[in-house]
């Protein structure tokens, strides 16, 4: 991996880990059409800069962060399902990774409910997430696993379906990034270390510090963008991006992962 791509996939990280376009998806497409390898040392960036991405949540919003242990058991009880069901299905996870097409699917559909979530889950009700909530969005947030769902998104969603506004169901989704990702960063970084060379630290540290100042910036965007006009312009643009990736493939261009 170069300089260039290492900078152009925390790029993308950082800007799309908030977003609900699915970031994953994202780093997928841009390693596809940059024809990087896909090599062991390739997986672990693509993981590991969320160590950047889940710190801007931390800078951001230190004070709330480190207000309450009882913060932190919520984390601990919304963050449960995804680990279950990220051990248990690891390698169903992995060979999804590598799909282009499961990607550009999960960008269509899911933009397709982008565009009427607004409308669908209009009710605010609750200001204060409860340890019920917190599971039950947790329990959304697994549909992420399927590259291209985005797992602000699901989260998000799953806020609103409980009756949270967009602000409260987005935070506590940034929130709940930080045990998600690091927790998934960690195992991936555990698996694949004897894979990192020392020329590989510059570049890892590198990636991580660019994801780090973009999802500040892309944080700060997202919330006032969200709580003004809602999801129908992400809706718009992940069917336009899943529309064109799926013609491309109808097209025979190849964007597989090598």
């Amino acid at each position: 991996m170069s300089w260039i791509e290492a900078l152009i996939l925390a790029i993308v990280e950082g800007i799309t880990e908030f977003l609900p376009i699915s970031s994953t998806g994202h780093m997928i497409i841009a390693s596809a059409l940059m024809g990087i390898n896909e090599s062991p040392f390739v997986k672990v960036f693509e993981v590991n800069i969320q160590f950047g991405a889940i710190l801007s949540v931390v800078a951001l919003y230190w004070k709330r962060f480190f207000q309450s242990f009882d913060f932190y058991f919520k984390l601990v009880v919304a963050f449960l399902p995804a680990a279950v069901i990220g051990l248990l299905l690891n390698d169903y996870i992995d060979a999804m990774l590598e799909s282009v097409t499961v990607v550009a699917v999960s960008l269509l559909v899911g933009g397709v409910f982008l565009l009427f979530v607004d409308r669908i889950f209009n009710k605010v009700e609750h200001h204060e997430i409860t340890y019920r909530n917190g599971f039950i969005i947790g329990c959304f947030q697994c549909l992420a696993m399927i590259p291209g769902v985005s797992r602000s998104a699901a989260s998000i969603i799953g806020g609103m379906a409980l009756k949270y506004d967009r602000k409260t169901a987005a935070e506590f989704s940034f929130f709940l990034a930080v045990p998600t990702m690091f927790a998934a960063a960690s195992y991936k970084l555990l698996k694949g270390y004897k894979d990192i060379t020392s020329d590989d630290l510059g570049i890892l540290l590198f990636g991580n510090v660019v994801a780090f100042l973009v999802a500040m910036a892309a944080i700060k965007f997202f919330i006032a963008f969200l709580t003004r006009y809602g999801f129908k312009m992400f809706g718009w643009y992940r069917i336009i991006l899943g529309t064109i990736l799926l013609v491309m493939l109808a097209l025979g261009y190849d964007l597989s992962i090598v």
